[in-house]
């Protein structure tokens, strides 16, 4: 029987969550974190302040010249852009690429729900989406952890889109947000371009789930290879010395053309595999995103 969200997110609490609670808060390295500035006041314009933010016609009420006073609005809203594809159905059950994505989802749903933060869903399955609204509370977590239970991905006839995945997640977060994508960030379509649009309107972090399946050929003589996107199938002999370099070498260049694509789009990519532990992959992510801070 399938754990529940509720089960799950227990375990996850006591697991995780607890490890990591309060190491996420001020780990994000955007300068414009919140949704932007409150007014709360006037008063009287001293030495050094910022003239641009005078009000003028209280200055010519009160013939003394007035600032208004701000303060910024420090809530950051989180968008999870969680790919739900057919590829992320790799992996042994239980421990497959989909199941490292709904533990990664609702923990950071409860950690920055916990920071006061608001986070939201994108459930993304080769061109079908589902919307979880922003909200901040553990009964929302569950929530998120709810739908992913429900849209697990399923095999289907074309390849996942990825630059429709993060164009629709650009149409979704219109005031400035941390935007973190979970997937496997396998797929076609121009996602650099889409990424580089997202990034200069929000902040992007990216979590590469990978599984073993995604970068070693067993040696286990004839086999039938299927593509998870398309559900083509094809018979080849893995022990094949050549077919064995051919593929590492299809591994490597994929893995060198993703690095690139996203280092030229300014965004940080973080490899979190399924035999990891999760909050060891967390820390780690944590780190090298405070190591990456001016």
């Amino acid at each position: 029987m399938a754990t529940t969200p509720d089960k799950l997110l227990l375990r996850l609490e006591w697991k995780v969550v607890r490890r990591l609670d309060g190491r996420l808060q001020g780990a994000h390295r955007t300068a414009h974190r919140g949704a932007g500035i409150d007014f709360t006041g006037l008063r009287a314009y001293g030495e050094g302040d910022d003239a641009r933010h005078i009000d003028w016609n209280v200055t010519a009420r009160l013939d003394e010249p007035h600032l208004r006073v701000f303060t910024e609005d420090r809530e950051l809203t989180v968008w999870l852009v969680l790919d739900r594809s057919a590829s992320m159905l790799a992996g042994r059950p239980g421990r497959g690429k989909h199941d490292v994505l709904a533990e990664l989802a609702l923990v950071l749903a409860r950690l920055f729900g916990r920071g006061g933060n608001r986070v939201g869903a994108l459930l993304f399955d080769t061109g079908v989406s589902r919307v979880v609204p922003p909200g901040t509370s553990r009964r929302h977590a569950l929530r998120i952890g709810a739908e992913l239970a429900r849209a697990s991905g399923t095999p289907g006839g074309r390849t996942t889109d990825l630059a429709e995945m993060l164009d629709a997640a650009g149409r979704l977060a219109r005031r400035r947000a941390l935007v973190v994508v979970l997937s496997d960030f396998i797929g076609d379509g121009d996602w650099e371009r889409a990424l580089r649009r997202l990034a200069r309107r929000h902040e992007v972090v990216a979590l590469r789930i990978v599984d073993a399946a995604d970068d070693v050929l067993p040696e286990a003589g004839l086999i039938v290879v299927e593509d998870a996107e398309t559900g083509e199938q094809l018979v080849v002999d893995s022990a094949d010395p050549l077919l064995r370099v051919r593929f590492r070498e299809a591994v490597d260049e994929r893995d060198a053309r993703l690095a690139a694509g996203m280092r030229r789009a300014g965004v940080p990519v973080h490899r979190v595999d399924t035999d990891r532990d999760l909050a060891e992959a967390l820390v780690e992510v944590v780190a090298r995103t405070r190591d990456r801070s001016p």
